[in-house]
């Protein structure tokens, strides 16, 4: 007791980081980690191995167009069914996809077996999450922590993803070791494609150790066809509004703004890496301030007056005289075009109820994805009458609409938190 009065109370131990987060929501963190660092690569190299292959411009976004396309159907497919087939099971099952995608890819040359591959819904031509994956791990995500973090984790999700992305955007550049050991051609990058299997497996292994904590939340959704019941009109007007942002945001996916640069500027593999890693690196920064000023100015706030000037410097990326300049101008935009992320992500799962966030998520990703699975062929038309600077005046103006849009609908609807006093942002190990 003498020494407990000499020295004071004991200091409380410090928490481990994310000591508020569930272990199936870290090990959500660690399989998104995976897949965003195969994105990252994939999206640097997926356009250029099909041209290597023999594909010209057209077939190019055709096959682009259908790895978006059959990423909407799993999306619907599994907003309606995940949460009777089982969440777990259901992230499983697109694994298992992911190492046929990759396989296929990997294995194969033909302009038929590549849209197949593609159509598997786990190749990604965006950088971004694609199929059931973000749907499921949406819908978890709210139940792995407390409600005041939800906004933070969901920028965290965003961050750890845009970093590996980063990362896999760098890791592009081993196409060169690749050929300098005497691989030609495409073959040069069909490791990279064969690692993107690997990466579904170890997926697949993780998924199927979740607990059964992640099937909760079933009750009302499974009486409706769509899942979703008092909100079906906000959910409604999401969609639509997030399809237009979607179809813009496909004209100038990663994949095609890599391609871009590679018939504009003459950018090689190694280049692109470089400046998609810092692309990547840029937009995972900003994802944690958007939790920050999330909570001061609001999710609706966040979403439009970030994402607005970034679609007017979209615009300035193709007027640009030089290259260094092209690439400095979409860095630039890169740097606050992705807050909107986990701000719209948050946003859409307070304002439903808890039993509609599985089926909200998915009928709002297949929105996007739907909208975007036509876009990468209107670019290939594009590029291939040499209309290089259309996708991305046509992408920065319906962006710039969207914006305003948005929030003129729905300024006036507030989650829960910002009715009364926003907590101030959390520190990460907090």
């Amino acid at each position: 007791m003498g020494a407990l009065r000499a020295g004071g109370p004991s200091p409380r131990a410090p928490q481990p980081p994310l000591a508020w987060l569930s272990t199936d929501g870290k090990k959500l963190l660690v399989t998104r980690i995976l897949r965003t660092f195969a994105y990252g690569y994939l999206t640097v190299v997926i356009a250029i191995y099909l041209a290597r292959l023999g594909l010209d411009t057209i077939q190019v976004g055709l096959v682009l167009s259908a790895a978006i396309f059959g990423s909407a159907l799993m999306t619907v497919l599994w907003a309606l069914a995940a949460d009777r087939y089982g969440r777990r099971r259901t992230v499983a099952t697109m694994a298992v996809l992911m190492i046929a995608g990759g396989l296929l890819f990997a294995l194969g040359s033909s302009f038929p077996v590549l849209l197949l591959g593609a159509f598997t819904g786990t190749i990604s031509a965006t950088s971004s999450e694609v199929g059931a994956f973000l749907t499921v791990e949406q819908a978890i995500l709210p139940q792995t922590a407390p409600p005041e973090r939800r906004t933070w984790l969901f920028s965290i999700y965003a961050f750890v993803a845009n970093i590996a992305q980063a990362v896999g955007s760098l890791f592009a550049g081993v196409v060169a070791a690749f050929a300098a050991l005497g691989l030609a051609g495409a073959d040069a990058y069909r490791p990279l494609f064969l690692l993107y299997a690997v990466v579904g497996l170890l997926n697949l292994v993780i998924f199927l150790s979740l607990s059964d904590k992640v099937e909760a939340a079933r009750v009302e959704g499974q009486r409706r066809f769509f899942g979703v019941h008092r909100s079906a009109g906000t959910v409604a007007k999401l969609g639509a509004l997030f399809g237009v942002d979607a179809f813009a945001g496909g004209l100038v996916v990663q994949s095609l703004v890599a391609y871009w640069f590679f018939i504009r500027w003459g950018f090689d593999p190694g280049q692109l890496a470089i400046l998609f890693f810092f692309v990547n690196v840029l937009s995972g920064v900003s994802l944690l301030a958007a939790g920050w000023l999330a909570s001061r100015i609001g999710l609706i706030n966040t979403m439009v007056f970030t994402h607005l000037p970034s679609s007017v410097l979209l615009v300035l990326v193709p007027v640009m005289p030089t290259g260094a300049l092209a690439a400095a101008m979409f860095l630039a935009r890169m740097s606050i075009s992705q807050m909107d992320v986990p701000t719209r992500q948050s946003y859409t799962m307070a304002v439903v109820d808890p039993d509609e966030r599985t089926a909200t998520a998915g009928l709002t990703n297949v929105a996007r994805s739907t909208a975007s699975a036509f876009a990468p062929a209107v670019t290939g038309w594009a590029f291939s009458v040499a209309a290089l600077s259309l996708p991305f005046f046509i992408a920065g103006g319906l962006k710039v609409v969207y914006d305003l849009l948005i929030f003129l609908s729905f300024r006036g609807l507030r989650p829960p938190e910002e009715q009364g006093h926003a907590a101030p942002a959390p520190e990460v190990g907090s």
